[in-house]
């Protein structure tokens, strides 16, 4: 899809009252989204191209030891966090805890923040999007580490 269509589609997005609008031109796709306002704005997803289709007779799923420790853990992390709000990632990209690798984190543990306050950036398609508090409180705890992949909505920040 060319560029300039979907720089067209932003517009008329931004000129009517629609949340959303989804275009497919064959085996592409464009769906933009409007995000209230305070939330962050996620990086243009790439055309999606469909998956290949493998011809092959269906299995039952068998349940495995990694995968019934990878749950456990999983459950486990999710009580270890401390009380509070949980920001987690609006994004698929690539944790940075400061605007560059010399400078000071945006934030530490026991740091009192605002509502609107940067707590660090992720780099997603070659864009830097900053990330926000959406609430107001002491930075609990930090649960990832600069330069780290990180996956939508896993826990990032915990602000009590």
């Amino acid at each position: 899809m060319d560029l300039r269509k979907i720089k067209k589609l932003i517009d008329l997005l931004e000129e009517s009252n629609l949340a959303e609008i989804e275009i497919k031109e064959g085996e592409e796709s464009v769906r933009l989204a409007r995000v209230p306002k305070g939330m962050m704005t996620a990086a243009p997803q790439p055309a999606h191209m469909p998956a290949p289709v493998h011809h092959e007779a269906p299995r039952a799923p068998v349940a495995t030891p990694a995968l019934a420790a990878t749950a456990t853990e999983a459950q486990k992390a999710k009580a270890d966090l401390p009380e509070g709000h949980t920001v987690r990632s609006p994004m698929v990209g690539t944790f940075y805890a400061s605007p560059n690798p010399d400078a000071q984190p945006f934030v530490k543990i026991g740091q009192t923040v605002k509502a609107g306050d940067t707590l660090g950036i992720i780099e997603a398609m070659k864009m830097f999007n900053p990330i926000e508090a959406d609430v107001g409180g002491v930075v609990q705890a930090i649960l990832v580490e600069s330069g780290q992949p990180i996956e939508f909505d896993e826990p990032m920040f915990v602000i009590g």
